[in-house]
């Protein structure tokens, strides 16, 4: 089983530390693209319509700055980086020791800019969207498709995927749509379903936690993943085609 995650939108940077070793990075095959993004999110972020040209407000200056130096950050494993919603609920630092060996081997980040990332991966906290166009490397999510394809579909081959990841990450990778579920949230009152968005984050993040502390095999098929669903919450399958991955959907009260 591997469980693909967005990252967060907020970072918490680390506060001391040496710099990213990139040597040390899973998938150093993306190393060259990587630096690519790289050198292009600090042109992009020294340039003096940097807010405007990453899609962002005047609160985050500081964090747009930080973009012109990660070559120095302080880097962290990216469990500690990421935070936010889904990631509090998935609640890494409350893992057992084996709980937090399977969540490392079982999660990838799927990254503006890293690409794609184990939650062990050191990186700096930075600022960058999956949506964000960069000089020299455009649109963010074309140029990652061009590039996970075989790296991670390599690695996905005979696993079961649960993607969490919102529909701006899950446009950087496609993976092969008859093993993989991706994970709708909804509402329910009087028989009336409601996308819902904040608790979505929530409840995926709840999933991935409770994939990585229940008991037992992990999931190896859709069904096995509704059956694994259904001990914490209402919830459905939605068979897939050849083209369309299947659909777990969780019912949450109204």
């Amino acid at each position: 089983m591997l469980i693909l995650l967005p990252p967060s939108e907020g970072k918490t940077p680390a506060l001391r530390g040496p710099a990213v070793d990139w040597s040390s990075l899973d998938f150093p095959e993306l190393n060259p693209y990587r630096a690519k993004v790289l050198e292009a999110l600090g042109t992009a972020s020294a340039h003096q319509d940097a807010l405007a040209l990453l899609g962002v407000g005047a609160s985050l200056r500081e964090d747009v700055e930080r973009n012109t130096r990660l070559h120095a950050e302080p880097a962290a494993p990216a469990h500690s980086i990421y935070s936010g919603v889904l990631y509090d609920a998935l609640g890494y630092r409350s893992l057992t020791p084996a709980q937090r060996r399977k969540a490392d081997a079982s999660v990838l980040v799927i990254s503006a800019l890293w690409g794609a990332l184990r939650f062990g991966d050191s990186v700096p906290a930075y600022r960058l969207s999956m949506g964000t166009a960069l000089p020299d490397v455009g649109r963010l999510a074309p140029f990652w498709k061009a590039q996970l394809g075989q790296t991670l579909g390599t690695l996905a081959q005979g696993h079961l995927l649960v993607d969490c990841r919102s529909s701006t990450y899950a446009a950087a990778w496609a993976p092969p749509p008859e093993q993989t579920v991706t994970v709708n949230v909804f509402t329910e009152a009087g028989g009336v379903r409601k996308v819902v968005s904040h608790f979505a984050k929530h409840t995926r993040g709840e999933l991935a936690r409770h994939l990585l502390t229940r008991r037992g095999k992990a999931p190896a098929a859709p069904s096995d993943l509704l059956k694994a669903a259904r001990e914490k919450w209402d919830a459905e399958l939605v068979p897939g085609t050849a083209r369309r991955p299947h659909a777990l959907n969780i019912i949450l009260p109204g």
